[in-house]
């Protein structure tokens, strides 16, 4: 058996207002939290026990997901009273791994979508006695993140901070946040205080001479740690790009949930999604965008690349284009949002108060 953590303590500031009242991996993604999809492909590779480790909001994870036997999982969860990072959260829930000491433990950040090969990731770890094994994906501009150059056997050299000048970058990978830890070398973790395994434990462990192995998987990677890019993985899920067996429904150019209501005028592609509740009036058109539950959209609005909260409800002939109107907020008729307009819980928009243009 193989058992995982899943790292979903964050606060998701960088969301809000979507975790004003979700914590980030419960925001939905393709019609269910975001969570649901990391669950299903840890199941789909032969993860039978999971406990996730929680922090901010952690009393909405229990009721939805139970014991986790619908997943077909066994779902633990260990809840840290004060923010303890990334080292310090594995560590923390440690006293509930079933493991032996050399069994393979997988850990996952609770906000990244990918593709990886879960088992050959498994198998890499195994193969080369490592022990940490780390999922590596190349990036075409690896200046925003920590560089993790490797030999030709794929042995970890070194964890580069962000580099500050061209001369810096060494390599184009970079850890894309998915880990197997041999059982033993999570005891070695520091318990009690943060601790992260980027900046600490890692360093440390190569310091001391251990085998930390990286496996380069370049499939569908991204981190889903800005609207932008949520509203995008999202998408990907819907349109087949990013691969999921949780999707409630088939892939396509879009995604209406049960009890959703889209008027036959309507236009609706890109991988939009539309959550139970919602409404979609006559002549809105809406691209690559998700409306969450019970959220109205009124006729001829036009919604581009945007997350609409839940019973949120967007104005006749408003226009949105990358924007998050956050739950129960109102934009009144008339009204354009640019990219990176972020609209605030139970926030009221008057109709025409915010323009671009001197016509719509």
């Amino acid at each position: 058996m193989t058992e995982a953590i899943l790292l979903v303590g964050g606060k998701g500031t960088r969301l809000r207002p979507l975790t004003v009242h979700t914590p980030k991996p419960m925001v939905r993604a393709a019609g269910v939290p975001f969570l649901t999809h990391q669950l299903a492909r840890a199941r789909a590779a032969g993860v039978e026990h999971i406990v996730l480790a929680t922090s901010y909001l952690a009393e909405v994870f229990e009721p939805y997901f139970g014991d986790g036997s619908a997943l077909g999982l066994h779902i633990e969860y260990v809840t840290e009273e004060e923010p303890l990072g990334t080292g310090g959260a594995i560590r923390n829930v440690a006293s509930r791994l079933r493991a032996a000491p050399d069994d393979p433990v997988l850990v996952f950040n609770g906000d990244i979508l990918t593709g990886l090969d879960i088992r050959a990731l498994v198998r890499t770890h195994e193969e080369t006695g490592a022990e940490v094994s780390l999922h590596l994906t190349k990036v075409p501009d690896p200046r925003a993140y920590g560089l993790v150059p490797t030999d030709a056997d794929g042995r970890v050299l070194a964890f580069l901070e962000k580099p500050q000048t061209p001369e810096e970058i060494v390599t184009d990978q970079i850890n894309a946040g998915a880990y197997v830890f041999r059982r033993s070398v999570i005891d070695t973790i520091p318990r009690g205080r943060p601790v992260s395994v980027e900046r600490e434990t890692f360093p440390d462990l190569l310091s001391a001479g251990a085998r930390l192995q990286g496996m380069v998987d370049s499939t569908y990677w991204l981190d889903l740690g800005t609207p932008a890019a949520f509203v995008r993985g999202s998408a990907d899920l819907v349109l087949g790009r990013a691969p999921s067996p949780a999707v409630p429904g088939r892939c396509g150019d879009r995604l209406v949930l049960p009890t959703a209501r889209v008027a036959p005028d309507a236009k609706l592609a890109g991988g939009t999604v539309v959550g139970e509740g919602a409404l979609v009036s006559e002549g809105a058109r809406v691209f690559g965008s998700t409306i969450l539950p019970d959220a109205v959209i009124e006729p001829g609005a036009v919604i581009t690349d945007s997350l609409i909260g839940t019973r949120a409800r967007i104005g006749q002939r408003s226009i949105l284009k990358g924007t998050v109107i956050g739950d129960d907020a109102i934009v009144g008729p008339d009204n354009e949002l640019h990219p990176g307009a972020r609209i605030w819980c139970n926030a009221h928009i008057p109709a025409g108060a915010v323009r671009f243009s001197s016509d719509l």
